[in-house]
């Protein structure tokens, strides 16, 4: 049997589904799986073993992309992106059998209601799973990383004088779209956090660096895009705990196995929040939040994260015994 597997993006998606994928392939142990994927996520699953990974580009090469999903001639296609690109895909594949989150053509095996975000999307996702037969996936990304690469993370902890399980992973940033995610007050958590022999580790790619490094400045290392995502989920497992807004990192280092809090307002946490952690989440019940906007207008001051004190955190920390 010839399995398909599509999940295109974006990267905090991708990176959840990293767990259902894990699933599929117990699932159909001694089947032929395929992921099909963006190419700027193929380096993700560059040490899984038994998957066979193929990456077109999201935009511009559907015709490529067809032509590859047709002549492969799958048995069965988990289309766990489901947009319309990837249900097109799944319509002209000529596969038997097409797994998908609508029910509604072209798929074969799907959940019986529509999908209106009335629950988090990994949730939604075991429910396909679900309908085609499988056992729901843990809640915990998988992000296997080369030993060489962990030895990197370890040396470099070393090398920065950290001990493990006596500094603290943050991410403050977050797109450049989506400036209204960043909380106001790292800086000054990460001062606190320090008086009490936590050092933070500010991590984030290029995009994070202006912000990165005015936070170093102030308290902390600055570690802007020094580690791959799977390196970055083992500095996470040498780390005490992480804080982040609702971004990739948050995600990644959910697959730490450490506690990750995260700071939401702007966007919903009901449906985004990192995988087995959405007890940790810091959020403020508004009226206007979640509001999905990119920038929040001048007249509510950024209430839903600036009313997010330093000392709640500091106390929400205390009361999980990890300061």
């Amino acid at each position: 049997m010839k399995v398909l597997v599509i999940k295109l993006g974006a990267l905090g998606d991708v990176v959840m589904a990293t767990t259902l994928i894990r699933r599929l392939q117990e699932h159909h142990a001694g089947a032929g799986l395929t992921l099909l994927t963006a190419p700027a996520f193929a380096g993700l699953f560059r040490h899984w073993q038994g998957l066979r990974v193929v990456a077109f580009p999201r935009k511009g090469a559907m015709w490529q992309t067809l032509r590859w999903v047709r002549g492969e001639r799958f048995d069965r296609i988990y289309d766990l992106q489901s947009s319309d690109r990837s249900a097109l895909l799944c319509a002209l594949s000529g596969a038997p059998e097409r797994v998908g989150n609508h029910p509604r053509f072209p798929y074969t095996h799907h959940p019986p209601d529509r999908y209106r975000g009335q629950c988090h999307i990994f949730e939604r996702m075991n429910q396909v799973l679900a309908s085609a037969g499988v056992e729901p996936a843990a809640p915990q990304p998988h992000l296997p990383i080369a030993e060489e690469e962990r030895e990197a993370v370890l040396e470099w902890v070393r090398w920065q004088g950290l001990e493990a399980g006596r500094f603290v992973v943050c991410h403050a940033g977050a797109s450049p779209r989506w400036v209204s995610k960043r909380w106001p007050h790292f800086a000054a958590l990460a001062t606190a956090l320090a008086e009490r022999g936590l050092p933070c580790v500010w991590a984030g790619s290029e995009v994070d660096e202006a912000l990165n490094r005015q936070l170093a400045d102030q308290a902390g290392i600055d570690a802007t895009a020094r580690f791959s995502l799977p390196q970055l989920a083992e500095l996470g497992r040498q780390a005490r705990f992480a804080v982040t807004t609702d971004s990739a990192p948050m995600h990644v280092l959910s697959a730490s196995g450490i506690p990750v809090y995260a700071l939401f307002g702007p966007t919903d946490w009901r449906r985004n929040h990192a995988l087995g952690q959405a007890e940790r989440v810091l959020y403020r019940e508004l009226d206007c939040s979640p509001c999905s906007l990119e920038a929040c207008p001048p007249e509510r001051g950024h209430a839903c994260l600036a009313g997010i004190t330093v000392e709640q955190v500091l106390e929400r920390l205390q009361e999980d015994g990890l300061i």
